[in-house]
């Protein structure tokens, strides 16, 4: 595992977002972090929130030529992003390796766009709720963190990329509190690359989305904050409302919650909602939405 040779394929990704975008206010309109070649032509796998609405990407390589850059898809599911290179990169592909085989205690390195290499170790293997409406059945943790995580590489011992990172979250252990990193798994993208690069999607009806940001407390799944003009705003669904049920089945947890809603069928399916506001409990029926449609499509520079 050679650090410098891995970070000659990793790149710096700077974009540019529009001040009317839908994710502006979350997101920023300035959003820098990296991105991984994983395709001698330029091609670049990167963590999603990145490019999200991107007018304008920029791609550096660690020797600091730039070249632009166009987003080419974004999967909702996994959370990945494609890139092409505008300009000619010059930087070697990395082969993807197989996340499912990284088991806990294995050793690797997390690479971001700057050169900037963090020799890590994976510590958790599990399931993974983001307040975002976003689910992985099995994400990778790693530590020690990585301070600039996003789309950086997670590289194995034998050189291949097994996962991007997304996040940096904190694990409590043995009464002490760490920093850690959640990665995507590289094998979330094998199955959908040919479809992101034929038809910038996958090949299969888009989730029904809510506009609801939600977390669990004390057992419960709350809504902190819902999305101005989103289905969730629209159905009258406010801060500090506790879900408790989706259609006929109680919520057990964030997962939970996000199957339900998912397993109601595709986007623009109704989904019946029982919350708990004030002490008080009610039903909210909420047509859902295919998130994509909210979202500024990629331009060509």
């Amino acid at each position: 595992m050679d650090k410098n040779t891995i970070s000659r394929s990793v790149v710096a990704v700077r974009t540019s977002i529009p001040d009317d975008a839908f994710t502006a206010q979350a997101l920023g309109t300035l959003r820098e972090g990296s991105g991984v070649v994983i395709r001698d032509d330029g091609l670049v796998l990167t963590i999603g929130y990145l490019v999200l609405e991107a007018e304008e990407v920029w791609l550096r390589r660690s020797d600091g030529r730039t070249v632009p850059g166009h987003v080419l898809a974004f999967d909702q599911e996994s959370g990945f992003a494609l890139v092409k290179a505008l300009g000619a990169l010059d930087c070697p592909a990395l082969p993807l390796g197989d996340s499912d085989r990284a088991s806990i205690g294995d050793a690797a390195v997390l690479v971001d766009g700057t050169g900037h290499a963090v020799m890590t170790g994976i510590v958790a293997k599990q399931e993974f709720a983001g307040y975002w409406e976003y689910l992985l059945d099995e994400a990778i943790f790693t530590a020690p963190a990585h301070p600039s995580w996003g789309g950086a590489a997670l590289v194995d011992a034998a050189g291949r990329i097994i996962g991007i990172g997304s996040l940096r979250l904190q694990m409590s252990q043995g009464g002490s509190v760490s920093d850690i990193n959640m990665i995507v798994p590289i094998n979330l993208l094998k199955p959908v690359l040919d479809d992101l690069l034929t038809r910038g999607r996958v090949n299969r009806p888009p989730r029904p989305w809510l506009g609801a940001i939600s977390a669990e407390r004390n057992g419960d799944v709350v809504v902190v904050s819902v999305s101005p003009g989103g289905p969730a705003a629209r159905a009258g669904l406010k801060d500090g409302d506790v879900i408790s049920e989706v259609r006929d089945g109680e919520v057990g947890s964030l997962a939970d919650f996000y199957r339900q809603v998912w397993e109601s069928g595709p986007a623009g399916a109704e989904i019946p909602l029982r919350i708990l506001r004030d002490g008080r409990e009610a039903w909210l029926r909420i047509k859902s939405a295919d998130r994509d449609s909210y979202l500024k499509k990629p331009q060509m520079q």
